[in-house]
């Protein structure tokens, strides 16, 4: 018992070194170049680090993993795989031209809401659960098409940011089943509750 108590001690901060963190990353709609510099700025590697680049979509992502394991089967692996899915739609309207307004309120809120719904343990009907998903994946997905390049390397900057997405989702689903077995279920919830304070932030930050 002593031992889960100190566990969970070290998890409450490193959480919260997290948190911090995450408050002094840039978020998405103010994403700067350094990483595409790196990675030449296009291809799978620049597709790669996008959603690494901002701290909205980074939590977004974990987010969906971390929700998705609240969840019982059949969204319990419906919920990840529904985003990566729409989220190429919504880069598909990206890179078409095609003028999507409240992009950037729709990822802001997303992190805020996904958020409220961990902390909350929040458990939806199937198909709002899933649509809800889908709604806040293209919005991701758009902002990652609108700076897809447009040269040969679209295909592979796509499969690169849909790979990051899905490890992303992988990471917070793998992390809060871990959590819920070794320490305590309430982990997830105050993970949450640093996901929706950050989206709080984030919307803030457009106003």
């Amino acid at each position: 018992m002593k031992s889960i108590t100190v566990q969970s001690r070290l998890l409450l901060r490193l959480l919260s070194l997290l948190s911090a963190t995450l408050f002094a990353a840039t978020p998405a709609f103010a994403h700067v170049s350094v990483m595409h510099s790196i990675a030449g700025g296009s291809g799978f590697l620049a597709g790669f680090l996008h959603p690494l680049m901002g701290a909205d979509h980074l939590l977004a992502m974990l987010a969906v993993g971390i929700w998705a394991a609240q969840h019982q089967r059949p969204a319990y692996w419906l919920l990840p795989l529904a985003f990566p899915l729409m989220m190429t739609a919504g880069a598909a309207l990206g890179m078409s031209g095609v003028i999507l307004p409240g992009v950037e309120a729709g990822i802001a809120a997303s992190v805020l809401i996904l958020g409220l719904l961990i902390a909350g343990a929040v458990k939806l009907p199937l198909a709002a659960s899933t649509a809800l998903i889908a709604v806040f994946a293209v919005a991701h997905g758009y902002a990652h098409g609108v700076e897809m390049p447009a040269d040969g390397k679209a295909l592979s900057f796509a499969a690169g940011f849909v790979v990051a997405t899905a490890l992303l989702h992988l990471s917070g689903l793998l992390a809060t089943i871990t959590a819920n077995r070794l320490l305590s279920t309430k982990l997830s919830r105050i993970a949450g509750a640093g996901i929706a304070l950050s989206g709080l932030f984030f919307v803030s930050a457009m106003t």
